[in-house]
């Protein structure tokens, strides 16, 4: 099953709807600096069995620049718009790492709209150490661009053995943060750094059915982290990867989307 083209939405959002018409739609929602293609080991699984949609953050990728200052209220109102666009009522999201947050935020803002979610190595509270630390990278990102922190980053992004095997993959993930607007990009770092303080314990709880999942040595989207995401909502199952680093998704796709597909399959089983 090959990927289709990218289409363009009235909001300048690059996306690709694939997989299996007849059935629900899984949107798949990337991290900072990254593209849709961060999936490209996932759709081809996923759409077996669900319809997907995969597509651009504003900023990134082919997608427009945003129409104001990046946050994750602004990124959950991207997808919303989008799923309006595509007649998409309703659609189980499945978030990696900023991804993870702005899907958080799409339930809690617009709740109607949301199956399940995936939250996938994704950030939230920190120690008060740990949050001045990421908020000097995002600093360094400010005054350097995305270069600044790119090494560091690709080092704890992926594992050591992965990074010496697959060079080719490594280059294009460089290239793919290195096309980013230096402005908008230190904004949306900004945005990771800053924006998890407003989805630690919503009132209301999110009530969605939802999977948690980060890696063992996943050092800024930590065990801990994931288990403090899945302790504030009700219906959270959590699952840790051994070994694998922040971007163990796509060292080792099947890794997530095998038990992303048992989780859907079991909450799209569910009678209403």
């Amino acid at each position: 099953m090959s990927e289709t083209a990218l289409s363009i939405s009235n909001n300048g959002t690059a996306y690709r709807l694939d997989g299996r018409r007849d059935r629900p739609v899984i949107a798949l929602v990337h991290g900072l600096g990254l593209t849709h293609e961060t999936w490209r080991g996932h759709v081809n699984a996923l759409g077996e069995h669900y319809r997907v949609l995969s597509y651009d953050l504003y900023g990134h990728g082919s997608s427009a620049v945003p129409p104001r200052r990046p946050s994750v209220s602004l990124f959950a109102e991207q997808l919303r718009d989008l799923m309006d666009e595509l007649s998409i009522m309703e659609a189980a999201i499945a978030g990696f790492s900023l991804g993870g947050m702005i899907n958080r935020r799409c339930a809690m803002d617009y709740p109607d709209r949301v199956k399940a979610l995936v939250v996938l190595n994704s950030p939230h509270e920190r120690t008060p150490e740990a949050q001045k630390r990421v908020e000097q990278q995002a600093s360094d990102t400010s005054s350097g661009g995305p270069r600044a922190t790119l090494d560091a980053a690709i080092e704890r992004w992926f594992t050591e053995q992965f990074r010496k095997e697959f060079p080719d993959i490594i280059t294009e993930i460089r290239g793919w943060i290195l096309a980013n607007d230096a402005t908008i990009y230190a904004q949306c770092r900004q945005v990771l750094a800053q924006g998890v303080i407003e989805l630690i314990r919503p009132e209301p709880p999110i009530g969605h059915p939802t999977l948690v999942m980060t890696c063992e040595n996943d050092t800024g989207s930590t065990p801990l982290m994931a288990q403090g995401i899945a302790s504030e909502i009700k219906r959270a199952k959590l699952q840790i990867v051994p070994h694998l680093q922040h971007m163990g998704l796509m060292e080792q796709p099947e890794l997530f989307y095998e038990p992303t597909l048992t989780f859907l399959d079991t909450v799209f089983a569910e009678k209403p």
